[in-house]
């Protein structure tokens, strides 16, 4: 049942008439040349295993250095020790390759990377460098836009070492796994531009997931969002992530979240 709901998914996105600023995952496409951008992500997910729910606060800071390759600097923060704290950072880096432009659509596709540190607790299978474990991960990006309709799939390998403050990485769990994603997005509102400055509303819908490579235990979530995109500087995300199948334990697995970002342009030209 679950298969044949995201081939119906599939079959109507791609027949609609999409931004690829997506929420859950990074598109091949990069930031204008010169631009930093700052970003806040608040994330609340209810916990798995004991009642309550975690809040997790990450802040980014992101620069467009060329029209091929951009930066992200990002902060880790949250409450699952019930002391909201900071627990680590990382970078990340994407370089786009390859790019057939034309009028309305384009394909591009990227090379990424991202290198984290982490003092909090290993509380899970999961590997996510993105907010839980120290470690890297280094994919491949695609992102085809077509009018107002933009698909873009990932795949990458993640590892993950040790974690600061003598959280040693658990000798039964695999510590390397495989990441893969699909994302559509569509826009929404305007139906037709009159300037730039018109407010755009987006609907997104993302599927992530991930297989450890020793053991092979999964998980597929689904995360719809909608997102407000304010004077071409401004954009607003709020998205639902809810966990479709998993064989492993996760700390918290389905939640809301809100990111509010602006992007200052020509700052480095």
């Amino acid at each position: 049942m679950k298969k044949l709901i995201v081939l119906v998914v599939l079959f109507v996105v791609v027949k609609l008439e999409a931004q690829e600023l997506f929420v859950a995952t990074e598109p091949a496409s990069n930031m204008p040349t010169g631009s930093i951008g700052v970003r806040l992500s608040n994330a609340i997910y209810k916990r798995e295993l004991n009642s309550g729910s975690n809040y997790f606060l990450m802040s980014e800071l992101m620069w467009g250095v060329n029209k091929d390759l951009m930066v992200h600097t990002s902060f880790f923060t949250s409450n699952r020790t019930d002391a909201f704290q900071f627990e680590g950072a990382s970078i990340y880096a994407k370089y786009r390759f390859f790019s057939i432009d034309d009028v309305h659509s384009h394909f591009r596709v990227a090379g990424f990377g991202r290198y984290s540190i982490n003092n909090a607790e290993i509380a899970q299978e999961q590997i996510e460098t993105m907010r839980h474990n120290s470690g890297y991960e280094l994919g491949l990006v695609a992102t085809q836009l077509l009018g107002k309709v933009a698909i873009s799939s990932s795949v990458s390998f993640e590892k993950a070492f040790n974690n600061g403050n003598r959280h040693n990485f658990p000798v039964m769990q695999s510590d390397n796994a495989t990441n893969y994603t699909l994302s559509f997005g569509k826009l929404m509102y305007p139906k037709k531009y009159t300037n730039f400055k018109e407010t755009n509303i987006n609907l997104m819908l993302e599927f992530v997931g991930q297989t450890l490579n020793g053991n092979g235990k999964s998980y597929l979530d689904a995360v719809p969002s909608l997102q407000f995109i304010i004077n071409s500087q401004a954009r607003i995300d709020l998205s639902y992530k809810r966990q479709l199948l998993s064989s492993m334990d996760r700390l918290s697995p389905n939640g809301f979240s809100l990111n509010v970002e602006y992007t200052f342009f020509n700052v480095t030209n």
